[in-house]
């Protein structure tokens, strides 16, 4: 028999497959997650807002929807971050400013989910304004000495510790892939601008992106289905000997530690044993001086910042975080031209990484320096993460290795802009051997959660009863 306090441990798509046999019910499932979350939530501090009375209620609604009308999430948990609004939780954007804010209103991307049935959980930890690089006390579920990163932290921690299958997250530099390599969970973020921001913070207009987090692929699938991602011509079935791929150190490898120097070295070695075909490849030479990089990217993401945190800085500006307050002070400081030579130079770079990419199945590159560091006053580094989110690529994280304390390390791959589902395709192939031999298992946090996983397996594959 499958026990009902081990339901929390399933993947999104075990739960689906569960609901639609009428095997668990909605509440069931809900009341397993909440447990999870009781038992754990002193030590992850995933979490800003739950209410288990509202969670348990919307469950018991969903159980009343008839099989017919139900949506492709019905009865899913999700976890929101607390930069996306939510009609019926605070949406406090991690600042003391916006202390018990409810906006009363969904975002785009809830909305969504909501209308996809989605159980929407609560809201997760987030930096301030997703701006600064540190500010909750979330701990990386792994290792509660170590951050989980950010500034999607809450959202990362909570699908890493089997909180909740799913969370969301927002991207400026590193917010979602980087988080998602340092708690060991897959993530995605998409092309720019292919799910619409539209009631999350905003921090650069021209660079934000929405993103996702999950423990599989297939719940990765799930969730750029709901929100209609898309390619414009037929997908082709990749195979991993027909797979070519290409390996982008990009000017950042320097800083690079000795995981993620081990990890590329493994990934590499584990595509070509399956007959990949890994091709080391250059950056190209003119965009190779890492500091004129550095210095583009600064200069957009700061010119728009300063604009999106004027609001605030008129409002209270002794409530906002010194880093906050000096940006729109001095944001002003880049002149006219520095400002569109910066803007035209991302811009020119994006076409050319698209002709790159459009030669190979996925270039896979970095994550993160290195496993996750001590400490939680620092969610460590997006040095391999910004310059991908800058030029709007699509990015997923794949949780293969581990580093010199076991903490995980992930690899990214990436595609061309809008795609998305090519890349969740390639995915798909590439992350089976890379999961099996990279060394990092999602793992399950005993036996008994081993046994239930068993069992919900065999029920979704058709081969026992429960």
């Amino acid at each position: 028999m499958l026990e009902p306090t081990k339901l929390y441990l399933l993947t999104a798509t075990r739960v689906l497959a569960l609901l639609r046999q009428n095997i668990i019910t909605v509440e069931d499932y809900a009341r397993s997650l909440l447990d999870r979350i009781d038992e754990r939530d002193s030590i992850v501090k995933a979490w800003t807002y739950i209410d288990p009375q509202l969670v348990l209620s919307q469950a018991r609604a969903l159980d009343k929807i008839p099989h017919t009308q139900r949506g492709p999430l019905h009865g899913v948990g999700v976890a929101i971050k607390d930069a996306i609004n939510t009609k019926d939780m605070p949406t406090e954007f991690g600042s003391p400013l916006y202390r018990g804010n409810r906006p009363g209103f969904d975002s785009s991307t809830v909305s969504i989910l909501r209308s996809a049935g989605a159980l929407i959980f609560g809201k997760t930890t987030t930096s301030e304004f997703t701006w600064t690089n540190s500010g909750p006390n979330t701990t990386n579920p792994h290792d509660p000495n170590r951050t989980p990163g950010g500034s999607s932290a809450g959202s990362a921690a909570a699908v890493a510790d089997f909180q909740v299958p799913l969370s969301l997250g927002t991207q400026t530099g590193g917010s979602v892939i980087r988080p998602a390599s340092y708690t060991g969970i897959f993530a995605m973020k998409p092309t720019y601008n292919a799910i619409s921001p539209e009631g999350q913070k905003t921090c650069t207009i021209t660079i934000d992106s929405f993103g996702f987090f999950a423990r599989s692929i297939e719940d990765l699938q799930l969730v750029a289905d709901v929100f209609a991602l898309h390619d414009d011509g037929p997908l082709e079935d990749i195979s991993l000997k027909e797979a070519r791929v290409a390996f982008i150190k990009t000017p950042v490898w320097p800083r690079a530690g000795p995981g993620t120097i081990a990890a590329m070295e493994k990934a590499a070695t584990i595509l070509e044993s399956h007959g990949v075909k890994v091709e080391q490849v250059s950056f190209p030479s003119e965009f190779s001086d890492i500091d004129a990089l550095k210095r583009m990217h600064n200069v957009v993401a700061n010119s728009d910042a300063q604009g999106a945190f004027l609001r605030e800085y008129r409002m209270d500006k002794t409530k906002l975080a010194p880093e906050i307050r000096r940006l729109v002070e001095n944001g002003s400081n880049y002149t006219r031209k520095e400002r569109v030579q910066a803007v035209d130079r991302y811009a020119s770079m994006r076409p050319i990484f698209d002709k790159i990419a459009a030669n190979y199945s996925a270039v896979i590159t970095p994550s993160v320096i290195d496993e996750a560091p001590l400490g939680l006053n620092d969610f460590g580094s997006a040095a391999f993460n910004w310059f991908w989110t800058g030029i709007h690529m699509p990015v997923i994280n794949i949780p293969a290795f581990t580093g010199a304390h076991g903490m995980p390390i992930g690899i990214s791959v990436v595609a061309g802009r809008f795609f998305d589902q090519h890349l969740l395709k390639a995915c798909r192939v590439l992350s089976e051997p890379l999961m099996a031999e990279g060394g990092w298992k999602i793992e399950k946090p005993d036996s008994s959660a081993r046994d239930t996983m068993t069992l919900a397996q065999s029920r979704f594959d058709g081969n026992s009863s429960l």
